[in-house]
């Protein structure tokens, strides 16, 4: 397993202004949006591509297209969403597939309610998307039904982590074969004991969208 920090300037910037508890929820959208589309930038570096020819306006020349079958973005329901117009931004010809899950607060383990995905997902490139990497039920859980699906190439792009998921994502897909990378924009100290990032910057999903009773 690849994991790549993102490090720069502007990440760190937008996630300072993230963690802040008084950013209001649609500045909070707002950031997490652009932060998504700076992070896609470094999570598509290995997108396969193939060469084209194309005719300029002054000469012909060789290019690259992004090659067939074309990508799927996978938002984890419901924080994912809040990402997914970030990563489309730069990968607009993907395609977008759904994974709904919740997290467990009592076990802390994730549970699966919903799939919007092609029954085979050999040979595609997937990438996804979910605001924290904190216990790593969640992540270990979507990656493990990808893989199912035929899937051997997955990045997941996420927002924060916390050592403690990194390590179980490495320990649940040691042996598979598969090619997994996680690009995060800051790595947090740990997890506290009711499975929340800290410092964190809290329920992504409730900063998000609002608190659902």
């Amino acid at each position: 397993m690849e994991l790549h920090v993102a490090d720069h300037p502007l990440i760190a910037h937008k996630v300072t202004v993230l963690r802040d508890k008084n950013t209001d929820s649609p500045t909070f959208r707002r950031l997490v949006e652009e932060l998504v589309t700076l992070l896609a930038y470094e999570a598509t570096r290995d997108v396969r591509v193939e060469q084209v020819e194309v005719t300029t306006p002054v000469a012909t020349t060789t290019g690259t297209h992004i090659a067939d079958p074309r990508p799927i973005v996978v938002p984890i329901l419901r924080a994912g969403l809040g990402m997914l117009d970030g990563m489309v931004k730069l990968l607009p010809t993907a395609e977008v597939g759904f994974l709904g899950m919740l997290r467990d607060e009592t076990t802390l383990e994730a549970v699966t309610y919903a799939n919007r995905l092609p029954n085979d997902m050999r040979g595609r490139q997937c990438f996804l998307i979910d605001p924290m990497l904190a216990t790593g039920g969640t992540l270990i859980m979507a990656i493990e039904y990808l893989l199912e699906l035929g899937a051997r190439d997955v990045t997941a792009v996420c927002l924060l982590a916390a050592p403690e998921g990194i390590e179980a994502v490495r320990e649940a897909i040691e042996g598979t074969g598969a090619s997994v990378k996680i690009v995060v924009a800051a790595v947090d100290e740990r997890l506290n004991e009711k499975g929340y990032i800290v410092p964190g910057l809290g329920d992504a999903g409730d900063r998000l969208y609002g608190v659902v009773d």
